[in-house]
């Protein structure tokens, strides 16, 4: 059996292949070994009675995901893999990898990560080429609900929104500014938690105010993460993640301005993974 798996900070997917058909997907908490141990990584699945069900008789584990870039990161990831699924060779990776094979096929292009955390790479068509993007959300992430939850709250601190919006910020979470402070300073996985301001922009999203901030999350990431790659107007660039995938008419406005092609946006690769490595087989 062969499980593969794409994981962002906040959630996991895994799809399972025992020889003839793709069962899944199965979905677990998001492992970033910057945020989670070992000993985590196999606790949580050992809760999961859905993969607990299977566990012993996978011999193939293929996980891609967020922060997994040194040999020491991908090693904490997988020494809690290991012990879980007792029986399989375990593979870690980088979750731009993941990406690039999901949405480029055998073609280069240019492949990019706008959820949680954000991230691109070139792909030539068999390797991916990094720019040392990832610095995560403290001093990177543009184009993630990282970088627009941060924007919201800055903005709403130093009384920048429009008053409706301002308004409707304070009575949907009744947040003040040491409450703030304490969950982006004191609390675990504060990307995760910026990040899920992500639905107050879409319910504002036709608000010209909440439109430009989206806009210049956008324009931030294009700027940064792709047009610092040379001949990126002449491959399509491809994207993976819920930003890009809900806020689709936003990030093709954006390309629109910088005259870059848009390929495939999916809210999961996780799909286009699995169908790289049966066709591999």
């Amino acid at each position: 059996m062969l499980l593969v798996c794409d994981s962002g900070s906040t959630k996991a997917d895994w799809l399972l292949y025992d020889g003839s058909e793709v069962k899944g997907p199965f979905h677990t908490m998001g492992f970033n070994p910057f945020f989670h141990s070992s000993e985590l990584v196999f606790e949580t699945l050992t809760q999961n009675s859905d993969m607990a069900a299977f566990a012993a008789n996978v011999k193939e584990v293929k996980f891609f995901g967020a922060g997994c870039s040194s040999a020491a990161k991908k090693e904490q990831i997988a020494v809690g893999l290991r012990r879980f699924f007792s029986n399989a060779d375990v593979l870690v990776d980088h979750d731009l990898l993941a990406c690039a094979f999901a949405t480029c096929g055998n073609e280069p292009g240019i492949s990019c990560i706008t959820g949680t955390g954000s991230n691109s790479c070139w792909f030539d068509g068999v390797k991916v080429h990094e720019r040392n993007y990832g610095m995560g959300y403290i001093l990177g992430d543009e184009g993630s609900g990282a970088h627009l939850g941060k924007k919201l709250l800055t903005h709403f601190l130093y009384n920048l929104l429009p008053a409706d919006v301002h308004a409707d910020f304070e009575n949907t979470y009744h947040l003040t500014r040491d409450s703030i402070n304490d969950f982006v300073y004191k609390q675990p996985n504060p990307n995760v938690w910026l990040a899920s301001f992500s639905t107050f922009f879409t319910k504002h999203r036709d608000n010209h105010y909440i439109h430009e901030l989206i806009m210049n999350n956008f324009r931030d990431f294009m700027t940064l993460y792709v047009c610092n790659y040379p001949d990126y107007q002449k491959v399509k660039v491809h994207f993976v993640g819920s930003i890009a995938f809900y806020f689709e008419t936003e990030l093709k406005a954006v390309a629109k301005e910088l005259n870059i092609t848009i390929g495939h946006i999916v809210k999961q690769p996780v799909d286009g993974l699995m169908n790289y490595y049966i066709n591999k087989k």
